[in-house]
């Protein structure tokens, strides 16, 4: 879902379009390459500053990711799939899930349960998935952590801009007829400055920040799956633990279903 890219576009039409019935030409904003590189760059530098350089280079990676998301694995069919895992377990063992394993294309949980086919503790598989949970969780701060911090900075640096073009235009006040156009244009940093922040790099961080949730519950439903099935619970009693971890709605379709299915 391109919700964050429809967003992001959406907030620069209509600030856009809402500088147009001002008569604000949006070239005019665009073509501003001062104010642009003072806010840019200066935010850019700011933030680079306060980050070690492996974290700069891979918060892009992580803003493309944050714009055009991968596909996200469905919490219902994932609990579905655990649900069957466990059925075949209790009925053929836990080694039967070798083949099973194979193809299976959530890393996470092919971790997990090829431990628990290899015989480790279920102790000892719990801590090695809680400490990729908890190492995501630390890795995806970063970028955002890195993204929030270009938002606070870009504001400063939109000021820092205005105050260099007002210095600028005061330097030929004898030429009255050009103060208007050069006021003008030296506020063109402030109005980047603040829309960077607030129509861009604050709404990425806040998407980075739901994205990790969302993908820390999705990992702790994989975790709490695998150590069940390892366990040897009822596969029912697994599923009505892991149900909690759906929206309602899904929750309600996927009790009916296997309400269906068990009629």
């Amino acid at each position: 879902m391109k919700s964050t890219l429809i967003g992001l576009l959406v907030a620069l039409i209509c600030v856009l379009l809402g500088g147009m019935t001002h008569a604000v030409s949006p070239i005019f904003l665009i073509s501003n390459v001062t104010a642009l590189l003072i806010v840019l760059g200066g935010a850019l530098g700011a933030t680079m500053a306060g980050f070690d350089m492996a974290a700069t280079k891979g918060v892009f990676k992580a803003i493309k990711r944050a714009i055009l998301p991968p596909p996200a694995a469905d919490p219902a069919k994932t609990l579905t799939l655990i649900v069957q895992f466990a059925r075949k377990a209790r009925h053929e063992g836990l080694l039967s899930l070798e083949s099973e394993i194979t193809d299976l294309d959530l890393p996470f949980m092919r971790k997990g349960l090829q431990l628990a086919i290899d015989g480790s503790d279920p102790d000892a598989v719990a801590a090695v998935l809680r400490n990729d949970i908890r190492t995501m969780k630390a890795r995806h701060k970063v970028a955002a952590d890195w993204t929030s911090s270009y938002g606070i900075y870009a504001p400063t640096f939109g000021i820092i801009g205005a105050v260099i073009g007002l210095i600028a235009t005061l330097a030929h006040l004898d030429k009255p007829e050009e103060l208007g156009a050069g006021i003008g244009s030296a506020f063109v940093a402030t109005f980047w400055g603040v829309f960077i922040a607030n129509g861009v790099m604050l709404p990425l961080s806040a998407k980075m920040k739901r994205m990790s949730t969302d993908e820390a519950a999705s990992k702790e439903m994989m975790l709490e799956g695998v150590l069940a099935i390892q366990g040897g619970q009822n596969p029912r009693v697994i599923e009505e633990t892991l149900i909690t971890y759906l929206p309602p709605s899904q929750a309600d379709q996927l009790r009916l279903a296997t309400a269906d299915v068990g009629a």
